[in-house]
């Protein structure tokens, strides 16, 4: 990156516009920037730092306040910067946040910062940019760098250098973690301490889970868990429950086969004694069968009459079916002629019934069309009424808004008169709050009126001290030069020989030479008195003009408030600020009548719009119901014609309906009845038929002999149960086994049972001690399994977090895991310095004329209390000694030589570190004054050096000697109204 121009405008001590040009100084690659303490030579390297990342060097970051306090306040700050970076020319304009004065009003408002990025292209600036964020990305990636990168790179800020050199390894690691990107390192620490903790974690739970089951294995098998080798004492437990679960087997297998006997035994018992009773209940049953025999046969005659009578009772039913319906025909023909004796004449056959039908029907479709007039006079009707009722809201209406509008208008009159009394005492506004910045600037000038008092007793103190020692220092000087003078001759006098001209008069001849009474002052002796008495001249302009300046502003206090007390001029203060809040009250009163009078003439318009539009609907609503009237009248006329002596339409189809339907009814039910008679006749010849073919006499026979369903089921199962009997008595005679075992000694079943009871109990005992035992190793096994599967589970995690501990606590620093007990963090930004120690020896030996060199060390200062921050220690090795300094031990100049090489070593190493970017104009600000003129020399030849492949170097002291060294300068001079540059 090459600086080409700078232009600052009400920045810093710069009160108007002042412009630099780089390309001009940096000719010589060689330049300086020299001015009074305070005239604004760094402020020039804050302006290239804001223009390049809208911030400034070190701790004036922090203030705010770039604009100049001597710029007029409507004048913007700005600093704009062109300069060329990896090739591409900008143009960077950009300025800080400011208060201006308000465009209408008193006050100031905050104008925000802003910024423009141009890029200068085949002979036209383009703008790239004009967005913060988005111009400091832009730049950031062009440069390669940050912020805090740039400034340590490009402006070598040497009273940082020398803190740097001389703090413990805290403070370094801060600083090298702000320019070297060691964030993901950190970031390893960081992940690899959760991690450890994670781990740890995730151990512990698998490890409570494994102690869980251990615990569920020890309840089961009623002991104690161990603390470790869980598996091998699942194992051992299993193998003592399967050898129980084996001896109950073998027990359980002895109790079955005593239960197998026992059981055989009772069961031939009950098997016999059940044979010998059914036995001799079959010969019971026997006798009983014997007694029955003619019932049986009376049973089976009467069921077969009714299987007969079966064959006839159809037919018979059938013919009581048509005698039914018969009778109900009749009926029904009889009840609907009774119905219809008032529609037609007596006698009327079933033609005559059927034209009167067609006649009703005939008239009901005619009447049907005229529904839908009705439907429509109806709704007509609806109409009516809802425009009646529309009529009364409206004539309502009208009555409401009529009293509105007589009211409204002297309402909107009295509003309008109440603002304007407001806006009246409002008037005075500016005329108050002209009297409160009176009082206030009034309270403001008294204290500073009593505070100048004491500050210029004080600078008048200060001056008068000033100038007596201006005029010592001035005595001193004159008194060195004629001592000089006095002793002009004898030195002149030493340098005489005999027969050499003498370089005053020529003369070979030296009669009588001068002697020396007294020691000649040197050259150096009065040089140095002339510089003592122009710094303290120097010192007595300032003192005077401060004086000067603070008695004037003494006097100006006074000719504005006088001698009068800050509490008399704070009470009028006070006064003046009721008053405008007072004021401030009725602005706000007459804001709110404002908005009121508004209100109501928008009220008082609505009610007249309203109004208009009620009276639109009222006389629409009017003629609605004229025209609606008309057409009910025709309407009503032409369906009271079509009712007859009905009441109405529907009530005339209703009634045509009714007698429709009861004259087609009298000739269908006339119908039904002749044919009824008929097929009532045709069904009792058949039934009697029927009955003499299954040999009955007649058919009242026929139906004696027939049986209901429940008296018939009854016979049959009687008859049934009859043959059953008798086939299952048989059966039990005839079984041999059966008269076998009556043939046999009855057992003894309680003493059998009883033996059986004994077996069982014996077996169930056997059986849940057996199951019990298999329950539990059946349990255990699967604990164990489970156990197994946990412990599995637990063992990696815990190498894991083992792992990860020893990690953790070897990038952390911890003692006796990291032998250096230093943080990866710290071991990086160390590789770090070690380059920036090598490339700072470089320069130190040619500086120091071989004598000092600089050396990186592990050790871990005394100071140092953070755990895991060593590595980062630095100590001066003295060529001269063989020994170790420490860097606080240098003199003034040598800590100035060896942090410029510090800072030079680091400039290098940063830069590889942001890719190479090449600065081709570097500051390097102070620390001049403290080298001898040797020193000087070397450290002049080292910055020389920083000048090949075309490098400006600009160096910011105050030191006289650098002016005559360094033709090319940049002069800052101060002034009252502000700092001005000059180029030479």
């Amino acid at each position: 990156m090459r600086l080409h121009r700078l232009a600052v405008t009400a920045f810093g001590p710069f009160a108007g516009t002042a412009e630099i040009d780089f390309d001009e100084l940096s000719q010589a690659g060689l330049f300086l920037i020299h001015g009074q303490t305070g005239a604004g030579k760094t402020s020039v390297l804050d302006a290239v730092c804001f223009a390049l990342y809208g911030q400034v060097p070190g701790a004036r970051n922090a203030v705010k306040g770039l604009r100049s306090d001597h710029a007029p306040p409507d004048v913007a700050p700005r600093a704009e910067l062109e300069a060329t970076v990896r090739g591409r020319r900008l143009r960077i304009t950009r300025a800080p946040a400011w208060q201006r004065p308000k465009r209408r009003g008193s006050g100031t408002t905050t104008e925000q910062a802003r910024v423009m990025v141009e890029e200068y292209v085949t002979g036209a600036w383009i703008g790239r940019s004009t967005r913060l964020d988005e111009a400091g990305d832009f730049i950031g990636r062009l440069l390669g760098m940050s912020a805090d990168q740039f400034c340590q790179v490009a402006m070598l800020p040497q009273g940082d250098f020398a803190t740097f050199l001389r703090s413990g390894a805290e403070e370094r690691r801060r600083v090298l973690e702000k320019l070297f990107a060691t964030e993901v390192f950190t970031e390893v620490e960081r992940w690899l301490a959760e991690r450890r903790t994670a781990t740890h974690r995730a151990a512990g739970e698998l490890r409570a889970a494994v102690e869980s089951i251990a615990d569920r294995i020890a309840e089961t098998a009623g002991t104690e868990r161990p603390e470790e080798a869980f598996v091998a004492w699942a194992t051992e437990l299993a193998g003592q429950f399967d050898a129980v679960r084996t001896a109950a087997e073998s027990l359980l297998a002895e109790a079955a086969t005593e239960l197998d006997s026992a059981r055989g035994a009772a069961e031939r018992g009950r098997t016999l004694a059940d044979r010998q009773r059914r036995h001799a209940d079959a010969v019971r049953r026997r006798a009983a069968l014997d007694g029955k025999a003619g019932e049986r046969a009376e049973l089976a005659a009467r069921l077969e009459a009714a299987v007969r009578a079966d064959r006839v009772m159809p037919l018979l039913r059938a013919v009581a079916d048509r005698a039914r319906r018969s009778e109900v025909t009749a009926r029904q023909a009889d009840e609907a002629r009774s119905a219809v004796a008032d529609l037609v004449p007596s006698g009327a056959t079933e033609e005559l019934l059927a034209a009167a039908e067609r006649a009703r029907r005939d008239e009901m479709a005619g009447l049907d069309r005229l529904r839908a007039d009705a439907v429509r006079l109806a709704r007509i009707d609806r109409d009516i009424d809802r425009a009646r009722r529309e009529g009364e809201r409206l004539e309502r209406q009208d009555a409401m808004l009529t009293a509105v509008l007589a009211e409204l208008p002297g309402r909107v009159d009295e509003l309008r008169a109440e603002r304007a009394d407001a806006e009246r005492q409002a008037a005075a506004r500016p005329g108050a709050v002209a009297a409160v910045d009176e009082a206030d600037r009034r309270v403001m000038t008294a204290v500073r009126r009593d505070a100048l008092d004491g500050e210029l007793a004080a600078a008048e103190a200060a001056h008068r001290a000033a100038v007596d020692s201006a005029q010592e220092l001035r005595d001193q000087v004159q008194e060195l030069r004629q001592a000089r003078l006095d002793g002009m001759a004898a030195v002149l006098a030493v340098d005489l020989s005999e027969g050499e001209p003498c370089r005053v008069c020529g003369s070979p001849d030296h009669p009588t030479p001068a002697a020396a009474h007294d020691v000649v002052p040197g050259d150096a002796e009065e040089e140095r008195a002339q510089v003592a008495y122009e710094q303290a001249q120097a010192e007595r302009e300032e003192a005077a003009a401060r004086v000067a300046k603070l008695s004037a502003d003494l006097d100006n206090a006074r000719d504005l408030v006088g001698d009068r007390a800050v509490e008399a001029l704070s009470a009028e203060l006070a006064e003046a600020e009721a008053e405008l809040d007072a004021i401030d009250a009725e602005i706000a009163d007459s804001e709110r009548l404002a908005a009121a009078v508004l209100d109501a003439e928008a009220e008082l318009s609505q009610a007249r719009d309203e109004r208009e539009a009620v009276v639109r609907s009222l006389a629409e609503n009017g003629t609605r119901l004229a025209e609606l009237g008309g057409e009910v009248a025709r309407l009503r006329d032409l369906l009271d014609r079509a009712c007859g002596d009905d009441p109405t339409l529907e009530a005339r189809v209703e009634r045509l309906g009714r007698e429709a339907a009861l004259l087609h009814t009298a000739v269908e039910t006339a119908r039904r009845t002749d044919t009824a008679a008929q097929e009532l006749a045709d069904a009792g010849v058949a039934a009697e038929r029927a009955a003499a073919e299954q040999g009955f006499d007649s058919a009242a026979d026929a139906v004696r002999a027939a049986l209901a369903d429940d008296a018939r089921a009854e016979l049959a199962a009687r008859v049934r149960s009859h043959e059953t009997e008798e086939a299952a008595v048989g059966e039990l005679l005839g079984d041999a086994e059966l008269a076998e075992a009556a043939a046999a000694p009855s057992p003894d079943l309680g003493a059998l049972e009883a033996a059986l009871t004994t077996a069982e109990q014996v077996h169930m005992a056997v059986a849940g001690a057996r199951d019990r035992a298999r329950q539990r190793g059946a349990r255990l096994a699967e604990l164990r399994t489970e156990l197994t599967d946990r412990v599995a589970a637990w063992r990696p995690a815990a190498e894991r977090h083992a792992v990860a501990s020893r990690l953790a606590g070897l990038t952390s620093g911890q003692p006796g895991v990291n032998r250096l007990n230093m943080r990866l963090s710290a071991y990086v930004l160390a590789a770090r310095l070690e380059q920036v120690v090598a490339a700072a020896n470089d320069r130190l030996a040619r500086m120091s004329a071989g004598r000092y060199a600089l050396a990186h060390t592990v050790d871990k200062a005394a100071g140092d209390r953070r755990g895991g921050s060593g590595g980062l220690g630095l100590r001066v090795i003295d060529a001269w000694t063989g020994r170790e300094r420490d860097p606080v031990t240098l003199s003034g100049g040598e800590s100035f030589i060896t942090s410029l090489s510090l800072a030079l070593g680091l400039a290098d190493v940063v830069t590889a570190e942001a890719g190479g970017t090449e600065i081709g104009t570097l500051f390097v600000d102070e620390g001049f004054g403290t080298l001898d003129d040797d020193t000087l020399d070397e450290v002049m030849d080292v910055l020389d050096g920083l000048r090949d492949g075309g490098r400006a170097v600009g160096i910011v002291s105050h030191v006289g000697e650098l002016r005559a060294r360094i033709p090319a300068q940049l002069h800052v001079r101060k002034a009252r109204t502000g700092s001005r540059l000059t180029t030479t």
